[in-house]
């Protein structure tokens, strides 16, 4: 035995011997079941938290992307007229528009007209943010043209406007309907100001997968935008689309030097950045949470494999005796431990897939038994419970249990090794 390898045959054959001793022969089975369940269900929970993390920051990702300018450019200028009063708007934004389009790296440039008013539909009224845009550009909006739930025909945009579901929801509309809208920039007279007060056809109703969006956002054709906000020959800002909107911080320099110096930009990240950064923070808090879950867990293996180096102390002395080394002795119990961890975290990798693979219809259940909605898109912004199950996610998960468990195992396996043969046997 002293001239065996590491990890011999028979250390695994005792190490098995061991696990599936009844408790009336020494061994721990009932505990070695519960360090499983326990493990195992951390497991799952990491690997659900993580699916559930990934997914919610690419949904949020792409329902922003989706239906938003990766970067936003306005134009500034003094009006020495209006005591050099600031105006925001670009006169030759065609020429702007095209000088950007020019720029490597650019998929699109389009003038918008932007401006919030008060939309009406006979006695519901509803705030919306009208963006004035032609129709190739509005086609070009991913989630706008594509739109799973659209209702309409986009190609019928230049006759009337495009609202979102939540728009049309709070309104009551349906394609043909008609909706007024009311802005209080109007038209100065000697008695005040008058409001603006325009009607349009709905042409097209869409949701862009963003409950916000879809609550507030109306499309209007860009030559009409522009005599209901009095912009003749002006557009308010550039929206632009760029080819990797992740990464548009790096780019925004890039695109600052082929524009003028009274150019702002505006990045998605501007806008997006305090949540996705949340969102961090929170996804951090949740992983340590749950390696502290699997930590507590991998402790049953400490607890189960004290109780067997106790009960084993007579077949440890006997061993000893007939020329186990030590380190033999370490290993046997390493296998035990490890064997815990290595079973519970196949068992959760594998009931932690199947349930990130099924999340769908296991909500869909919940939501059939409670009886109400689970998930309300009016406070977390996405129609439904994201997921989106990652490679790297499951081997983070199983690498962080298993090294948690490998770690456990070696304090007790070490005082088994360390048992003095003649002590143990003198105690039976």
């Amino acid at each position: 035995m002293r001239g065996s390898h590491p990890f011999s045959r028979f250390e695994f054959l005792i190490a098995w011997r061991y696990l599936r001793a009844k408790r009336a022969d020494g061994g721990v089975s009932v505990m070695t079941l519960i360090s499983l369940i326990g493990i195992a269900l951390a497991v799952a929970a990491l690997i659900i938290v993580l699916a559930v993390r990934s997914g919610f920051r690419t949904e949020f990702v792409d329902a922003i992307l989706g239906a938003n300018a990766h970067m936003t450019v306005f134009e500034y200028s003094f009006d020495p007229k209006n005591d050099n009063k600031i105006d925001y708007v670009i006169k030759e934004y065609d020429l702007l528009a095209e000088r950007i389009a020019a720029v490597p790296g650019v998929k699109r440039a389009a003038p918008i007209i932007r401006n919030q008013v008060m939309a009406n539909s006979a006695n519901f009224n509803t705030g919306v943010v009208i963006y004035g845009i032609s129709l190739a550009n509005l086609k070009s909006i991913p989630n706008i043209a594509t739109s799973d739930d659209s209702k309409g025909n986009i190609e019928d945009f230049p006759d009337g406007v495009a609202i979102g579901a939540g728009v049309a929801k709070s309104l009551r509309l349906v394609v043909g309907d008609r909706i007024k809208f009311i802005s209080p920039n109007g038209i100065r007279t000697a008695f005040g100001t008058s409001p603006r007060v325009k009607s349009f056809t709905v042409a097209y109703i869409f949701r862009a997968g963003h409950y916000e969006i879809d609550k507030t956002r109306v499309y209007m054709p860009f030559g009409y935008a522009q005599s209901f906000f009095d912009r003749e020959g002006l557009a308010d800002e550039i929206e632009v689309f760029i080819d990797d909107p992740e990464f548009v911080e790096n780019f925004k320099p890039t695109l600052k030097m082929a524009v003028p110096e009274n150019v702002i930009l505006e990045t998605w990240r501007d806008h997006a950045g305090g949540f996705l950064r949340a969102l961090a923070i929170e996804d951090n808090v949740m992983l340590v949470i749950m390696i502290v879950l699997i930590l507590l867990s991998t402790m049953n293996i400490i607890s189960g494999l004290i109780m067997l180096v106790k009960n084993k102390g007579k077949d440890i002395g006997i061993l000893r005796t007939m020329g186990l080394t030590s380190g033999s002795v370490l290993r046997i119990f390493f296998l035990c431990g490890a064997s815990i961890g290595l079973v519970g975290t196949l068992l959760g990798i594998f009931f932690g897939v199947l349930f990130v693979i099924n999340i769908d219809e296991i909500f869909s259940l919940v939501n059939y038994i409670s009886g109400g909605e689970v998930w309300d898109p009016s406070i977390r912004g996405i129609y439904h419970l994201p997921s989106e199950l990652r490679g790297v996610d499951v081997c983070k998960a199983a690498g962080i249990s298993l090294s948690l468990s490998f770690i456990i195992t070696i304090f007790p396996a070490r005082r088994a090794a360390r048992m003095n043969p003649v002590e143990a046997l003198r105690n039976e």
